[in-house]
């Protein structure tokens, strides 16, 4: 099974949002047998494009590429899982609490919005964001994240479409993103740009 340090290599960093990916992706190996998708078998659906989906790529085997992870941009730290073997589905919902923050907290953290890269103000930022990354990967799932199983309708599985050529910029496009105009097979970006 991957770790946490296989996401952090992944991603390039340890943060808040990676860890958050990381204990979600343990939760939900844990509810679906332990086994990350080496094909389609597990679907994820995640509402974020946080750093928090690449720990979810990395340990649970949904990525873009193989079409098992839909993005839908709602900006919520929520993910759902679904078993294609079984159509089980689970719904993880993340709901971090806030840790205590002092008024030299949140001045710190006025000046570095501002631009200050001081050291004083690096380590306290840094101090705060270690302790969030604990807070995260030590605490137990019940006061991290509400997990419900849902009834959700499986999505299709990854299917792989004809290659088109764009009579103008001549890049290829998959055949459902083609449009006709004025009689030439065109890609959306020539699409919008000549439409306008």
């Amino acid at each position: 099974m991957k770790t946490y340090d296989d996401a952090v290599t992944f991603h390039g960093h340890s943060c808040p949002g990676l860890a958050i990916g990381y204990r979600v992706s343990l939760r939900v190996l844990k509810e679906f047998g332990g086994k990350s998708a080496e094909d389609e078998e597990v679907v994820a659906i995640v509402e974020n494009s946080s750093c928090a989906v690449d720990a979810v790529q990395v340990l649970t085997g949904c990525t873009f590429g193989k079409g098992n992870l839909i993005y839908r941009d709602y900006g919520k730290q929520v993910y759902t899982f679904m078993k294609r073997s079984s159509g089980e589905s689970i719904r993880i919902a993340v709901n971090l609490r806030k840790l205590p923050e002092s008024a030299e907290d949140k001045k710190m953290w006025g000046r570095y919005i501002k631009g200050d890269r001081t050291k004083t103000v690096l380590k306290h930022v840094h101090d705060r964001r270690a302790a969030k990354l604990r807070y995260i990967l030590e605490s137990a799932d019940k006061e991290l994240m509400r997990v419900r199983k849902v009834n959700i309708m499986l999505p299709p599985e990854a299917h792989i479409y004809k290659s088109l050529t764009c009579e103008l910029c001549k890049e290829q496009m998959m055949e459902p993103r083609a449009r006709i105009m004025d009689g030439m097979t065109i890609c959306l970006p020539c699409f919008e740009r000549l439409g306008s």
